[in-house]
Parts: structure tokens; C-alpha cells; sequence
């Protein structure tokens, strides 16, 4: 065993944990079924990678987002680590080659997408394997109550059975206190054990405004607060809108969301975090598994769909402990269209019926068929074949995702991928009798090493340079290469992937449980009117609120949230606050220390002033700098 101290100097160059990753990971080590919990920014990865690290064999992670898991691969591999992932979209063959890698190999984390633990496939390699850890990863995915469920999820206690002695790993950073029971009754813990650091984050300052001009409302919070920040939006094409806007007012942003080719949003990330671009704006795509500790604002143009999503989100803000901001913006119409898009959320069961069956009869995929397979959807085409509404299927594909027919993959860029099915001396036959051919195969070899052995990622584009053709011309020759049985082939593809959990059923054969239904739109629409509640309550602090809904409900108010600013201000007569704010800006002209301030306004109240000067502090309008207080006007 691994001394965990080493491994983190090693590995991440940390010479500390942070508050309560020590404790997870000695827990972790001990055999106990852990359940972490941890806000966004609380270090949950090193929890799960460092134990893991400290004993022999294998870590599982189960995580049901394809982005995620391929950054959390790219960073251990960056590290030296090597690590894999299994997901939607991926062939048949690729799988079982990198299954065996992991039994045979030195693979030491194996990300897997919940829907492929219950496939025969996965089932016989992973009792093969020399297990250490199960990590579950977003964990809250596991309970109804959460706010992402994934019935596949309840499948993972299963794959325990195989190692009834490895430890079993929970993690998230938004649970209610329903949800927490929850993950530890579905994982089957041996003894309940929840590990957890309060989601109070008392660097962020919770700011709400209502705006009708959010374009202008955005332009002044940049231009007020110094520092890097993301923009949050709920649509791909207000990410490139936004962008362009706050480019044209001399801000340099740039936009991101999940179809964008990969090495473009590594071009995007990487500019971000090493500050090159001062905003990012994006959909929920952007963040997750970014460590990026100096984020001073996170503004969100849109309601999310709950309050666990806002927090997560706001949570990139500060990992620094520096103070940073929560902005959320919203307008009356955006509280009309959230309630109607909710209740459009839950399409009728008959329709949802219908759409399941046009969905089979657009993959061509006869009744009984289907079980265990991947396919590429476009749901543009989809709904212009069948006649329907986007916003139905979309809402639909999602319920029925819940009942866990299938899986609906979030839309990533895939980039092309191929591995030759023939060895060498076939294939060089092969080109001697194929001689139009031969070229177009030799540039193949010398542009990819090692396609014999595994699937290797090409750029479809590079090898049409290289052979002086069109990019389409270069599909179909693989694709007759493909079928001539000489390589397989996986096209790239910027559209989600649809995996069947179950064979195709028929109409009368594919149950929807209207108590369910019921069930999940009563849940959903108290997750809307939670945060409707957040960002209309008049009255109450804000962090007040999150923490309350999260099951923390002893907590003070913040003090710097809109609503506790609001409430400092009008504690002071407004007659006299003006007075003492002009006093304090004229005697800032020269930089003085607090004690030198109250002593130069003589005629105020020092208990009054102090508050004032606080206020003032709060938003900014003085600020600290060498032991000496500046006006910031």
C-alpha cells in the first residue's frame, strides 16, 4: 500500500488534502462503504483516485457523462496515470479489446457509463478483474428524489455482488438530505457512513436581479468585477450570441458547448484557464472536472432547472476561498416560459408511446431486436420524417430514458476511429490486388501507428490531404474498406447516440406507469417552484435558502447577498447614509486607514459609520489595500 501523502505530492503536487478528502480516503482504505459529499470545488476526484492509487488493481468509476469521463481520462493521463473509458457510440470490438487491456494490461481506473454494467459483455471481463474500488460518481443520479436520475443507476449494487469485499464509493456535491438515504439504501452499504463538509461557501456572495436588458445588466457586472468568470445560458446558439456581444464591447470571451469538435473545446478550455480569454460563455457542458481556482463571477442569463444544478454551477466561482459572485439575472417573462417548458417537460403517455415506436421504425429495428446497441440520432431528421415537434421528442427520449428503455447520450464530438481487422500480410495481399486502393492504404499506415493492435483516432480531413482527395471521397473509401472486412471503421459524428437497454418492444409490450408519471411531475415541478422561490424571495439570504434546501437549516445569513446587502442599507436612514457616503468618498481622496477614517468624521456616530464604511466594503465602493482603505467610486 501506497503512503497517500506521496501519492498526492506525486501525482498533483499538493503537499496537503483539503478539509475532509483525508478523512474519505482513510475511510475508503479502512473497507467501509463511503458515501462523500462535498461541494463543487471540494477536491471529490482526489477522494476516489488517491485510495485507489495506494492499493493494487483496478478502480471502476461509474459516471453517466461522456464529457466528464473523457476529461477525467485526459487529466490522469496527463498525470502518468493511465486510465479508460467505456461508453455510448463505442463498437462492439473496441469494448472488448479494452476490456482485456484492463485485465491484462496496467489500466488503473476504468470509467464506465452506468447502461454498460449490466451487459453480458462487461459482466464476464469485470469478474475477471482485480477490482480495489467501485466509485460512484454523481451520485445523486442514483435516487428518484435527485435531480438527474438514471435508472440505470440501480443496477450498479449488482456488479458489488461480484466483490462483496471491495469498497463501494459515492460521490457528489448536490444531495438532499431524501437523496443521501437514498444512494446508501440503492448501493446496498454495509453500514451507513456519510461523510460530508457543509455546502456553506462563505466566499460567495449570492446576488439576484430581475432585468429586462440582461445584455447591458452583463456588460456592467464585467466591467465592475475584475477577474475571469463564466456566463451561463440554456441553448448552444445564445452561447455564440453572448460571446459575440461582450467581443464587440472589447471583453475577451469566447463560447463553448458540447458540439464543438474536442480540439476545439480544448483550444477554449485551455485559453480559459490559462487566462488568455477572460469569459467563457456556455451551456451546463462547461466545467465539470475544470479545476480553475480563480474564477471571480458566475452569471447565469437563465433559470436552471433546479437548485441543484444552480449550485453546482455557481460553486465553479472561488475555489481560490477569494471572494467571487453568484449572479443570477431573470425577468418576469423567464418565470412564465420556465413554468411553461416544465409543464411541456412531460409530453402525454401516448405520445411518449408513439415517439418510442417511430424512434424503432427510424433505426429500421425490428421487435425483439436491438438489446445492448448504439446508434447515432439526428433529431432534426427524425422529427422531419415523423412529424413531430422537437421539444416533444426531446422530452420524451428523456422519460422514456427514465423508465430505462434506453439511453440518450449528451451530444460530444466524436472523432473518427479505425482499427484493421486483417494483419499485415493480409493486407498487403490485399493491396496487390487492389491497387487503386494501395495508396490510399499506405497513407492510412504511415499516418497511424498501431492500428493492427487497437482503434486509433484519425482525422478524416488530414488523410484526404494527404491523398490529395475530397473529405467525402475519404468516408467512402473506408466505408468500402469497412465492408470489405479489411478495418472497422467508427465515422466521426457530432450527434448524441441512442443505446438500447432493453430489445425493441411493441406498443402493448412497452409499460409507462402513469403512478410514476404522476410521481416524477410532482417532484419536477417542486424542483421548479424551488428555484422560482430563490430568486423572487424578498426577504430571506440567499445562502439561507440553498442551505436549507439542502437539509442545513441552523445557518447564519451570509451578510453579503443581495438580499442581507438590501438589509444593511435600509437599517441606516437613508438621509444620513447619504450624508456619511459623500463624507467617506471626499476623505478617501488621500488613502487612510480605518481608524484614520472614523477619526476624520468626527461628527458621525462610530457605530453607524462603521456600518456604512461595511456596507460600503460589501459592494465594493471602498476597498482594502495595504492595511489602508481606497474609494473605488
Amino acid at each position: 500500500m501506497g503512503n497517500i501523502h506521496e501519492i498526492l505530492d506525486r501525482y498533483w503536487g499538493y503537499n496537503s488534502f483539503r478539509p475532509m478528502q483525508e478523512n474519505i480516503i482513510n475511510s475508503v482504505l479502512e473497507g467501509n462503504d463511503t458515501l462523500a459529499l462535498l461541494p463543487t470545488g471540494g477536491g471529490k476526484s482526489i477522494c476516489f483516485q488517491v485510495p485507489a492509487l495506494a492499493n493494487e488493481g483496478i478502480c471502476i468509476v461509474i459516471s453517466p457523462l461522456i464529457a466528464l469521463m473523457k476529461d477525467q481520462v485526459l487529466n490522469l493521463k496527463k498525470r502518468g496515470i493511465n486510465a479508460a473509458a467505456i461508453y455510448s457510440g463505442m463498437s462492439r470490438r473496441e469494448i472488448d479489446i479494452l476490456l482485456d487491456n484492463c485485465i491484462y494490461g496496467d489500466i488503473k481506473f476504468l470509467y464506465v457509463s452506468p447502461e454498460r454494467l449490466t451487459t453480458e459483455l462487461f459482466i464476464v471481463r469485470f469478474q475477471k478483474m482485480n477490482v480495489n474500488l467501485i466509485a460512484v460518481d454523481e451520485s445523486h443520479c442514483i435516487s428518484q428524489w435527485g435531480y438527474d436520475f438514471r435508472p440505470s443507476y440501480l443496477q450498479i449494487s449488482d456488479i458489488g455482488t461480484y466483490f462483496p469485499d471491495v469498497p463501494v464509493m459515492a460521490l457528489t456535491a448536490t444531495a438532499t438530505p431524501e437523496v443521501v438515504i437514498d444512494i446508501q439504501e440503492i448501493l446496498a452499504f454495509k453500514t451507513a457512513n456519510v461523510l460530508q463538509k457543509s455546502f456553506e461557501r462563505k466566499n460567495i456572495a449570492y446576488v439576484v436581479q430581475e432585468e429586462e436588458d440582461k445584455h447591458g445588466r452583463l456588460l456592467k457586472i464585467v466591467n465592475k468585477v475584475p477577474g475571469t468568470g463564466v456566463v451561463y445560458v440554456r441553448n448552444r446558439r445564445k452561447t455564440e450570441e453572448i460571446a459575440i456581444f461582450l467581443q464587440k464591447n472589447g471583453i475577451h470571451a469566447d463560447f463553448y458547448h458540447a458540439g464543438l469538435d474536442s480540439k476545439m473545446r480544448d483550444t477554449r478550455q485551455e485559453s480559459w484557464i490559462n487566462n488568455k480569454t477572460r469569459i467563457i460563455v456556455s451551456t451546463n457542458a462547461f466545467g465539470m472536472g475544470i479545476d480553475k481556482s480563480n474564477v471571480r463571477f458566475v452569471v447565469h442569463l437563465d433559470l436552471t432547472d433546479s437548485l441543484e444544478a444552480y449550485f453546482q454551477e455557481a460553486g465553479r466561482g472561488g475555489r481560490d476561498e477569494k471572494k467571487a459572485y453568484a449572479i443570477q439575472l431573470y425577468s418576469k417573462s423567464d418565470i412564465i416560459t420556465f413554468k411553461e417548458q416544465t409543464q411541456k417537460s412531460f409530453p402525454p403517455l401516448e405520445t411518449i408511446k408513439k415517439i418510442y415506436q417511430a424512434l424503432g421504425n427510424y433505426f429500421q429495428l425490428a421487435v425483439g431486436s436491438g438489446k445492448e446497441e448504439s446508434f447515432t440520432f439526428n433529431l432534426g431528421k427524425f422529427c422531419n420524417g415523423f412529424k413531430f415537434n422537437q421539444v416533444e421528442v426531446y422530452n420524451s427520449l428523456k422519460y422514456i430514458e427514465k423508465e430505462g428503455y434506453l439511453t440518450v447520450s449528451d451530444s460530444v464530438y466524436e472523432p473518427g476511429k479505425l482499427k484493421f481487422i486483417v494483419g499485415p500480410r493480409d493486407i498487403q495481399n490485399y493491396q496487390e490486388n487492389n491497387s487503386t486502393l494501395s495508396n490510399f492504404i499506405k497513407v492510412i499506415l504511415r499516418s497511424y501507428s498501431g492500428v493492427f493492435d487497437n482503434y486509433k483516432i484519425i482525422n478524416e480531413g488530414e488523410i484526404a490531404n494527404r491523398c490529395g482527395i475530397r473529405f467525402d471521397q475519404v468516408k467512402n473509401l473506408l466505408e468500402l474498406l469497412q465492408k470489405q472486412k479489411v478495418i472497422d471503421y467508427i465515422p466521426q459524428n457530432y450527434n448524441p447516440s441512442i443505446y438500447y437497454n432493453e430489445e425493441r418492444l411493441s406498443n402493448g409490450n412497452l409499460k409507462l406507469s402513469k403512478k410514476n408519471y404522476e410521481e416524477r411531475k410532482e417532484i419536477t415541478l417542486a424542483r421548479m417552484n424551488s428555484v422560482i422561490n430563490y430568486v423572487t424571495h424578498p426577504s430571506q439570504c440567499r445562502s439561507k435558502i440553498l442551505l436549507s434546501y439542502f437539509g442545513e437549516k441552523e445557518t447564519s445569513k451570509c451578510g453579503q447577498c443581495d438580499v442581507c446587502l438590501k438589509e444593511k442599507r435600509e437599517n441606516l436612514a437613508s438621509k444620513e447614509y447619504n450624508q456619511q457616503q459623500s463624507a467617506i468618498k471626499s476623505a478617501l481622496k488621500t488613502p487612510l486607514t480605518l481608524n484614520e477614517l472614523i477619526e476624520t468624521l468626527p461628527k458621525f456616530s462610530k457605530k453607524k459609520l462603521v456600518r456604512t464604511i461595511q456596507w460600503l466594503m460589501d459592494n465594493e465602493r471602498v476597498v482594502e489595500g495595504g492595511g489602508k482603505l481606497y474609494w473605488n467610486g
